[in-house]
C-alpha cells in the first residue's frame, strides 16, 4: 500500500508521514521531493522552475515508488504536494494503473493555521525571538506565495480524501489516516516535549539548502 499525503507547503505532510512511519512497523518514507531537489541541482540556477513540470521528475517518482512497492513488504509513505491535475494523473493515477493500492489524503487547514505552522517550521521558533515573527515567513516565501493556490486546488473533489487539520495534532492526524486506510498504528506514547523534539528533528532534516 502507498499512502500519498498531499497538502499545502507547511501543512504537515512530512511530519505526519514520519509520525506514521515511527508507529507502523515495516513502513518507509519515500519522499518524492528529494528527486526534485536533485534535478534542480543539475540545472543552472536561471533554469530552475517548478521541478514537477519536468517529465523526468514525474516518471522518476513513478518508477521509484513502483520499485519500492513491488520489491518490499510494508507500507510506503510519500509526502508530496501535487496540485496540478495532469501531474496528479501522471503520478498517483499512474501508480494506480500499475495495480498498486494507493490511498491519497489531502491535509487542509485555514490559511492562518498554515501560516502559523510555517512560522514554526525549521528554525522558525528561534527566528521569531531573534528577528520577529515574520522572519520565518520570509524564509518560507515560496510556500506563502503558493498557499492560496494550493488550498483552492486541493479542495477540489479529485484530491479527496480531505482531512481538515486546524484542530488536530500530528499524532491525531496520523491516527485518522490509519483508520481510513485500515492500518493499525502503535499507540502514541511520547510526551509533549519528546514529540516536539521529534518534530523539530524532522523539520531540520528537510530544510532546503540550495
Amino acid at each position: 500500500m502507498l499512502l500519498w499525503i498531499n497538502g499545502p507547503f507547511g501543512g504537515g505532510k512530512t511530519q505526519t508521514a514520519h509520525e506514521i512511519q515511527r508507529r507502523l512497523p515495516g513502513s518507509v518514507v519515500c519522499d518524492p521531493e528529494h528527486a526534485g531537489f536533485g534535478l534542480h541541482r543539475m540545472l543552472p540556477p536561471e533554469l530552475r522552475g517548478d521541478f514537477q513540470d519536468l517529465r523526468s521528475w514525474r516518471q522518476g517518482v513513478v518508477e521509484v515508488l513502483d520499485l519500492a512497492l513491488t520489491r518490499r513488504d510494508g507500507v510506503v509513505i510519500a509526502p508530496m504536494t501535487v496540485t496540478d491535475s495532469g501531474h496528479f494523473a501522471e503520478t498517483v493515477g499512474r501508480l494506480r494503473e500499475l495495480g498498486h493500492d494507493v490511498r491519497h489524503f489531502a491535509l487542509l487547514a485555514e490559511r492562518e493555521t498554515v501560516l502559523a505552522r510555517l512560522r514554526e517550521r525549521g528554525f522558525g521558533h528561534a527566528l521569531r525571538h531573534v528577528a520577529g515573527k515574520e522572519a520565518a515567513l520570509r524564509r518560507e516565501s515560496w510556500a506563502v506565495q503558493r498557499l492560496d493556490h494550493c488550498l483552492e486546488r486541493l479542495s477540489g473533489p479529485e484530491f479527496a480524501e480531505h482531512l481538515w487539520t486546524d484542530r488536530s495534532t500530528v499524532p491525531k492526524t496520523a491516527d485518522r489516516i490509519a483508520v481510513l486506510a485500515g492500518l493499525r498504528l502503535r499507540p502514541h506514547t511520547e510526551g509533549r516535549v519528546r514529540t516536539r523534539l521529534q518534530q523539530a528533528r524532522v523539520g531540520l532534516g528537510h530544510i532546503r539548502r540550495d
